[in-house]
């Protein structure tokens, strides 16, 4: 099959528009589940009422583990974002709403988020046992209930036409804290600016009445899971001082 040019590259996958449909190809360095793993998770998404793009189905394509899914129209906002900072707090707070619909699911069906971060510590080759072993033990300690969760909320992953906002890329999604899931996301953005990072910690606060210590608490063990991750634009050593604040490595 020629698919032409991607539209997108990710970490994980090569992003396609073909016949109308949106064909997201695996890299060949993760398992054949890796396709139905995520399209499992966006169709439980989806069955939950929010809106996100349907799985039409899990192929082949040129020898490679693809999902086929509905193409939706229109920009992220992100990028809307990028063109015009003027209207950070417009957008943000958007986006902001959005979050708080998904975390206001039960999510029972889901991979539990404990059960993911404790893979992801236990995986980082640059923590040691000690700092292992301490970041593991708080997160045992932690009670929650089990909400839904993206892992990996951003501007980004969200598409705006003129109908609404459509919520993609969920191969992170799990049932967990939702306090942890609002510390990835000012995680991430943090990477790239603390002025927006702020602006959405307290829009999200001010409109879910958290307070920002309780999403703080979370903080050494979103960072030391994302160092299992390689994120090639991610500074191990930003993540190292924040689980070394909490976790000193002697």
């Amino acid at each position: 099959m020629n698919l032409g040019e991607p539209i997108a590259i990710g970490n994980t996958a090569k992003i396609y528009l073909h016949d109308g449909k949106i064909i997201k190809i695996f890299n060949d360095h993760l398992p054949d589940t890796e396709a139905e793993y995520e399209a499992n998770k966006q169709k439980l998404a989806h069955a939950y009422g929010l809106p996100v793009p349907s799985i039409y189905e899990v192929i082949k394509v040129n020898g490679k583990r693809a999902i086929v899914m509905e193409h939706i129209k229109g920009k992220t906002i992100g990028s809307l974002l990028v063109a015009d900072m003027s209207k950070a707090e417009q957008y943000i707070g958007l986006s902001v709403n959005i979050q708080l619909k998904i975390h206001a699911v039960k999510a029972p069906g889901l991979e539990l988020m404990s059960d993911k971060l404790h893979r992801q510590i236990a995986s980082a080759h640059q923590l040691n046992d000690k700092q292992k072993n301490a970041l593991l033990e708080r997160l045992d300690l932690i009670k929650y209930d089990h909400y839904l969760c993206h892992g990996d909320y951003h501007v980004f992953n969200l598409i705006l036409n003129e109908k609404q906002v459509s919520i993609i890329d969920w191969v992170d999604a799990s049932s967990g804290d939702i306090r942890a899931d609002v510390y990835r996301t000012y995680l991430l953005y943090a990477e790239f600016s603390a002025d927006l990072a702020d602006l959405y910690l307290r829009l999200y606060c001010d409109k879910s009445g958290i307070r920002q210590e309780e999403i703080f608490m979370w903080a050494p063990l979103i960072a030391g899971a994302r160092l299992a991750e390689y994120v090639s634009s991610e500074k191990a050593s930003r993540l190292l001082e924040i689980v070394n604040e909490y976790c000193p490595k002697n």
